[in-house]
C-alpha cells in the first residue's frame, strides 16, 4: 500500500480538477447558450459522465490518501482513523463492481490479442442516417455534405464492416442488412478489435465505470483519446463541420481513405497502450468478489 501525504495528493487533485475545468468550459457554456455542438458534446452526452464526476480525483485501488476524512463519506471509500487514511474499500467495491471488472479484464484482453483492422472507412456515420429522412437526422443542424442522395450512393457503392454494436444499433433500418457483420451486446467479446474508433473511445467509459478504483490521470487520459477519436469520427461523418472548423475527411476518395486509415492507425497504438495501462490497474484486484454474508 502506496501511502500519500496530504499536500502531495491534494496538489494533484486540484491540478486535475482544474484541467478538468479546462477541458468542460465549453460544454457548460453553450449549455447556458442553448447551443449544441456535433463534436464536443458527444462525450458528455453519450457517455453521461458530467464534468463535477470527471473533476472528482481518486489515486486509485491500493494507494492511500493521508488526512483525506471527507472521504469517509464517498462511495466505495473507507477512512482508518486510527492511521489517519484513507484508502478504496476494495471489498465493498467488489461487491458491487465485481462483474464489471471482470467482463472489462475479459474485454480489453481480448481486444488486445487481436490486429486491428482498417476497412471500415468510418462508415456507420453514413450508415446512420442511409435513406433517412431530414428530420431522422442525429445532427440535424447541419448539413449533409453530398447532400442525401449523394450519402446514400457512398453508403451503397462500399462495404459496411461496423464490429461495434454501439454504432451498428443505430443504424437506419434500411442500412443495418447491408452490415457485414450482425454485432451484439452479447457478442461484444467476440467482436472487438483495436482499430475500432468505437472501442478506443469505450476506454473513457471503462475507466469512469470502475472507478475510483482505476486512477483519475488513466481516466483523464482515456476522455483525452475518446475527443481526440471523436474529432476524426465525425470530421469523416457525411456532415459539414467547415463552418466549426473541421476539414473533412473525404472517406470517400482514395485520398480520404489513406487519411482516415492512417489516424485509424495511431488511435490503435494509443488505445492499445492504454489498454495496458488499464489492465495493469485491474490486476491489482482480486478476480472474484467475496460472497456476500
Amino acid at each position: 500500500m502506496e501511502v500519500l501525504a496530504e499536500e502531495i495528493w491534494r496538489a494533484r487533485a486540484t491540478a486535475h480538477a482544474e484541467a478538468v475545468d479546462q477541458l468542460a468550459a465549453d460544454r457548460l457554456a453553450r449549455r447556458f447558450e442553448g447551443r449544441k455542438h456535433p463534436v464536443d458534446d458527444f462525450l458528455w452526452e453519450y457517455y453521461g459522465q458530467r464534468p463535477a464526476q470527471l473533476a472528482r480525483w481518486h489515486a486509485g485501488v491500493v494507494v492511500g490518501l493521508e488526512g483525506a476524512q471527507e472521504r469517509d463519506g464517498w462511495t466505495f471509500y473507507r477512512w482508518d482513523g486510527t492511521t489517519g487514511v484513507a484508502t478504496v474499500a476494495v471489498e465493498d467495491f467488489l461487491q458491487r463492481r465485481g462483474r464489471a471488472v471482470d467482463f472489462v479484464r475479459g474485454l480489453l484482453t481480448a481486444t488486445l490479442s487481436r490486429p486491428g483492422r482498417f476497412g471500415c472507412f468510418g462508415l456507420h456515420e453514413w450508415a446512420m442516417v442511409y435513406r433517412a429522412g431530414g428530420d431522422e437526422l442525429r445532427h440535424t443542424g447541419w448539413p449533409l455534405r453530398l447532400g442525401a442522395e449523394g450519402t446514400d450512393e457512398v453508403v451503397e457503392s462500399h462495404q459496411v464492416a461496423c464490429s461495434h454494436f454501439d454504432a451498428y444499433r443505430f443504424f437506419t433500418p434500411d442500412a443495418a442488412p447491408r452490415n457485414q457483420l450482425r454485432p451484439t451486446r452479447e457478442g461484444q467479446l467476440e467482436l472487438e478489435q483495436p482499430g475500432c474508433l468505437h472501442a478506443g473511445m469505450d476506454l473513457y467509459k471503462w475507466c469512469y465505470k470502475l472507478a475510483p478504483a482505476v486512477p483519475s490521470d488513466l481516466t483523464l487520459e482515456a476522455f483525452r483519446l475518446a475527443r481526440d477519436i471523436r474529432e476524426l469520427d465525425m470530421r469523416a461523418a457525411p456532415y459539414d463541420l467547415r463552418e466549426l472548423g473541421y476539414e473533412p475527411v473525404r472517406i470517400e476518395t482514395a485520398e480520404g481513405k489513406a487519411e482516415y486509415v492512417t489516424a485509424q492507425r495511431e488511435f490503435t497504438l494509443r488505445s492499445n497502450a492504454l489498454r495496458r495501462r488499464m489492465l495493469e490497474v485491474l490486476d491489482r484486484i482480486p478476480q472474484e468478489a467475496p460472497a456476500a454474508g
